[in-house]
């Protein structure tokens, strides 16, 4: 299955903000419920970076200093994947690098949702199901009677 069949899913877990936004500005786009990770994007829209929960999280444990914008804090190397990547190909590379969100990103570098790991476990799981059930109905002859 692609990742685009999930963009009910991952349209809606998209949050963007500006390269010159607030620490703040990302705190209250990271206290929405369901998201995790908010993609940073320049003037054009494309994306410049991503900052989780666990970047602010370790910048606001840091000693007090000055509150710099989002671009100072943000991983400027995106691991990201396209609407034509398979899910179970982009699951595999969340798993192997302990991720928990992966950003969906088209040609121009613009961001269209986020992959939550949850979401693809759910769907590969649901795939196998189906699999079990088709091989088992192959095995006893439902449908060929």
């Amino acid at each position: 299955m692609l990742i685009d069949k999930l963009h009910a899913f991952t349209s809606s877990r998209l949050a963007v903000i500006g390269f010159d936004a607030t620490v703040q500005a990302a705190a209250l786009s990271l206290s929405r419920p369901g998201i995790g990770l908010v993609v940073v994007c320049n003037a054009g829209g494309g994306a410049e970076g991503v900052l989780s929960k666990s970047d602010l999280v370790r910048h606001l444990s840091g000693p007090a200093s000055k509150t710099p914008p989002v671009s100072d804090l943000m991983s400027r190397s995106i691991v990201s994947c396209s609407p034509q990547d398979d899910v179970h190909d982009v699951w595999q590379t969340m798993a192997a690098r302990s991720l928990q969100n992966i950003p969906v990103i088209d040609v121009g570098a613009r961001p269209l949702g986020i992959l939550d790991i949850r979401d693809a476990m759910k769907v590969l799981f649901e795939q196998e199901e189906m699999q079990e059930r088709m091989l088992s109905n192959y095995v006893t002859g439902v449908g060929y009677r």
